[in-house]
């Protein structure tokens, strides 16, 4: 029987390279399962585990298993977030394609992830707020990464559990670990950008009481342009 050759988007090949060869890996919100499924498929993975909180992605990755000649190494659970899962189940626990503030909630409600296990998290918003909260909550960042994608520009965080600590505004709008990265200059472009915004918006509001967080803000955007300045300065 000839099986369907899958080939990843960008996003999801950054993610895949990031695996440990020979780990279990739970994909969580799997959608249509192609990240598990092609690790299966390449013989990077032993097994995995594929799980969403609706049904018909569920199903959209059984037949994805099913068409890729994966589905007897590939276990389908129907839940949300980390419902159902075990400690020691997995060694790499993938959380992608998701609102900063939807993962910190997932985690949130299963506080044995910071105990032997590999996170590998992409938000598609408030990254700022998923570094600060991670920090805070006694995750240890590993390793950040971006990727392009359809015209968007991702980050990814490898965590592990660590000591709890406070972020500065710098470092969680700035990031923990992109230095060096390629896309570095042009991730701190695209969040000067926005704290640009909120700004100018705030003082158009004309709010008095607005001072202190105008006062923040401009500090925060003057420590990223900093960064920025680095960036150029290392040819990145």
């Amino acid at each position: 029987m000839e099986y369907r050759e899958l080939t990843l988007q960008p996003r999801l090949q950054l993610l895949a390279d990031l695996i440990p060869p020979g780990s279990v890996v739970a994909d969580v919100g799997t959608d249509h399962g192609y990240l598990p499924a092609w690790l299966l498929q390449q013989g990077r993975i032993p097994r995995a585990i594929a799980s969403d909180i609706n049904e018909k992605p569920l199903r959209h990755a059984r037949q994805t298993a099913s068409d890729c000649g994966v589905a007897d190494r590939m276990e389908f659970r129907l839940g949300a977030g980390l419902e159902g899962y075990a400690p020691g189940e997995a060694d790499v626990i993938v959380i992608a394609g998701m609102g900063g503030e939807t993962i910190a909630a997932i985690l949130a409600s299963a506080p044995w992830t910071k105990c032997g296990v590999l996170l590998l998290l992409q938000p598609m918003t408030k990254a700022e707020f998923l570094r600060a909260w991670l920090a805070d909550k006694g995750y240890a960042f590993t390793g950040e990464h971006l990727v392009f994608d359809k015209n968007y520009l991702y980050p990814i965080f490898c965590v592990t559990g660590g000591e709890r600590r406070k972020l500065t505004d710098e470092e969680a709008f700035g990031g923990r670990l992109l230095d060096g990265d390629p896309l570095y200059g042009t991730y701190l472009t695209q969040q000067m950008k926005r704290i640009r915004i909120r700004l100018d918006g705030l003082i158009r509001s004309g709010n008095e009481s607005a001072g202190e967080e105008l006062t923040r803000l401009s500090s925060l955007y003057d420590a990223l342009a900093r960064r920025k300045e680095r960036c150029h300065d290392q040819g990145t």
